[in-house]
């Protein structure tokens, strides 16, 4: 029974304490909310950077993307090659198909089964070892172009710069000084 008694009195004490504080509040603080930056006299600077234009146009993008097509154009070369062999052999199976024996046929097809299988494996093997080149390679074009957007936030004292939006004022867009800046940084 006494240690419900001193429960309920340290109930009651935080309770008080919990309402003096509140009641000592400023009045304002307490209803109303808070006055935006803008409203007391102080200006914010806003900028835009269009991120899908900085992967696109900088000189570090269009290095990693030759980059990507040079390393990666003897394997398209040897798919297409592939390909040209699938089509030829299927050509050739549903013109001379027909006439034929059994045997050949059915070798034949099970060729074109097997290469077409390898094909696609090959293809799929492709398609992930390039987009998994591309997004490291676009990854450190990101950092790059972040740090050069932090710097130019901390030089022009910006106080936000947004990457996507619905509607840009052309007036707040600083894409062109983040890529000159970049261009610069990566020389």
């Amino acid at each position: 029974m006494m240690s419900m008694t001193c429960l309920t009195r340290y109930t009651i004490v935080a309770s008080f304490c919990a309402a003096t504080l509140f009641a000592s509040m400023p009045a304002n603080a307490q209803s109303a909310p808070a006055k935006p930056v803008a409203a007391t006299g102080a200006t914010g600077k806003i900028g835009f950077i269009n991120t899908e234009r900085i992967l696109k146009d900088s000189t570090l993008a269009k290095t990693a993307q030759q980059k990507l097509e040079s390393e990666f154009s003897k394997r398209d070369k040897e798919l297409q090659d592939m390909a040209a062999k699938i089509k030829a052999l299927n050509q050739k199976l549903e013109k001379d198909g027909p006439v034929m024996s059994d045997s050949d046929r059915i070798n034949s097809q099970q060729q074109l089964a097997d290469m077409n299988r390898d094909f696609q494996r090959k293809q799929r093997e492709f398609g992930e070892d390039l987009n998994a080149k591309r997004n490291a390679a676009l990854a450190i074009v990101l950092d790059k172009a972040n740090k050069v957007v932090k710097e130019i936030a901390e030089k022009d004292n910006y106080d936000i710069i947004f990457q996507d939006a619905v509607y840009v004022n052309p007036r707040i867009d600083i894409t062109d000084k983040v890529l000159k800046a970049l261009d610069a940084s990566s020389k």
